[in-house]
């Protein structure tokens, strides 16, 4: 499985692709950071995080695209920015028909590190361990992508076998004791 994760921002948007499937080491393709200007018009800076996310989705063929769930912060100017900027990666894969999965924060830190309340340095030490890298992907944003890329690829099998169940559940018609027919042999049907 090859994944594309993105750490949603305006002024960085951490992009990294990692391959391999759970339960085996895993291999980083890349990592990096799509930046703009602050100063920028935020018309600009859309389409420059757009056209940053197409050139990373062009060179590396992910089959999954990760992005990070925005989540309410104190800052609304901070979460509006993260919010465009995760829309502008949904777009760019759902425009491919690559599918898109949100993780939360804390999903993602417990995924590598075992605690939701993980800190940047210690999802980066994770990363660098898990990956095998040399150092930490610097800025953190670019860590937090290859971190979301890694929750995905641990995670999906068994959101996949959870949403199929859901779904083979869905299609059935329970049988209520009211609805319940007789058959001309006096069984209940």
């Amino acid at each position: 499985m090859r994944v594309l994760g993105v750490d949603p921002g305006l002024t960085r948007c951490g992009v990294g692709v990692v391959e391999g499937v759970a339960g085996r080491p895993l291999t980083m393709l890349g990592v990096g950071v799509v930046r703009t200007p602050a100063d920028a018009e935020l018309g600009r800076r859309l389409v420059a995080v757009e056209q940053g996310i197409e050139a990373w989705l062009d060179e590396h063929r992910p089959e999954y695209v990760a992005v990070e769930r925005v989540f309410s912060q104190h800052n609304v100017r901070t979460v509006m920015g993260t919010a465009q900027a995760s829309a502008v990666a949904m777009l760019c894969a759902a425009r491919r028909g690559i599918p898109v999965a949100l993780h939360t924060p804390s999903e993602v830190k417990a995924a590598v590190t075992g605690s939701g309340r993980a800190d940047k340095a210690q999802v980066g030490a994770m990363v660098t361990r898990l990956l095998r890298l040399d150092a930490p992907p610097k800025p953190a944003d670019a860590a937090d992508a290859l971190a979301l890329a890694i929750c995905h690829i641990w995670r999906a099998p068994a959101q996949n076998r959870l949403q199929q169940a859901v779904a083979r559940h869905a299609g059935r018609t329970p049988t209520h004791p009211t609805t319940a027919t007789i058959t001309s042999k006096g069984r209940t049907a």
